[in-house]
C-alpha cells in the first residue's frame, strides 16, 4: 500500500500539511487491516508502517506546492489478506466465498487510506466529509493513485467486467461507513497523533496495535 502524492498549483499545502495528510493516510490504512479485518472475522495478519524522515519533507511552502508527484513517501508493507491466503480450489465453494471475501476486505483497506486522508483535510478546512463530495475518482487528490490501481487490479483479476461499478461502490461505501465510525476514526487519530508526536519512521503492527486500541473509546 504506497502512497502518491499528487498535488497542483489548486491544491497548494504547507510541508506541515503534507506531513499531516501522510501519516494520516497511513494510519488509515493500518487501523483498517487490525479493525475492518477483525469485525469481519478474518485472522490478524502482519503490517508495517514506513514513512520517510519526516524532517525531510520540512521546507517552505513555496518549495512544497512546487511538488507535482511524491512517490512513495510512506506505505504499509504486508497486510494484504490474499498474500495469506491460499488460492481456492475450483471446484471448493466455500474456499471460494472464502477467497472472495478476502479479497473485498483487501480493497476495503486499500480505500480507507485516501478516505482517512480525505477526512482530515475536510475537519481541518471545517468542511463536510460526504460520499458525494468524495468519490473514487477524487482519491487521487488524497495520495490514493497507487492504491487505486491495486483496487483495479483486484477488480480485473477477480470481478466480471459488466459489475465492476457495482463492487467498488459497495465496497466504497463500506470503507466510507468504517471511517465514519466514531470508534474507528479515534483510533486513526490517536495512531496518527502518536506517529507525528513520536516522529515514527517505523511502526510494527503490534506497536500499531496496541496504540490503536487504546485510542478506542
Amino acid at each position: 500500500m504506497k502512497r502518491n502524492y499528487i498535488t497542483d498549483a489548486f491544491t497548494p499545502a504547507t510541508s506541515y500539511d503534507l506531513i499531516s495528510r501522510t501519516v494520516y493516510h497511513e494510519a488509515g490504512h493500518a487501523a483498517a487491516i487490525y479493525l475492518y479485518n477483525k469485525q469481519k472475522h478474518f485472522p490478524p495478519i502482519h503490517f508495517r508502517i514506513e514513512i520517510e524522515d519526516l524532517s525531510e519533507l520540512d521546507m517552505p511552502p513555496e518549495r512544497a506546492c512546487k511538488f507535482k508527484l511524491w512517490n512513495c513517501v510512506a506505505k504499509v508493507e504486508g497486510g494484504r489478506l490474499t498474500h495469506l491466503l491460499p488460492p481456492p480450489q475450483s471446484e471448493n465453494e466455500e474456499q471460494r466465498n472464502a477467497y472472495l471475501a478476502a479479497i473485498k476486505a483487501d480493497i476495503v483497506n486499500l480505500l480507507v487510506g485516501p478516505l482517512a486522508e480525505a477526512k482530515y483535510v475536510a475537519l481541518c478546512d471545517d468542511e463536510n466529509f460526504s460520499p458525494l463530495l468524495v468519490t473514487t475518482d477524487a482519491l487521487k487528490f488524497y495520495g490514493g493513485a497507487s492504491d487505486m490501481e491495486k483496487v483495479t487490479e483486484y477488480l480485473e483479476c477477480f470481478f466480471d467486467s459488466h459489475i465492476h461499478n457495482l463492487v467498488l461502490t459497495e465496497l466504497f461505501n463500506a470503507a466510507f461507513a468504517f471511517i465514519s465510525d466514531r470508534s474507528n476514526w479515534q483510533a486513526i487519530e490517536s495512531l496518527a497523533d502518536y506517529i507525528l508526536l513520536n516522529n515514527k519512521q517505523t511502526v510494527h503492527c503490534e506497536e500499531a496495535i496496541q496504540v490503536i486500541e487504546a485510542g478506542r473509546p
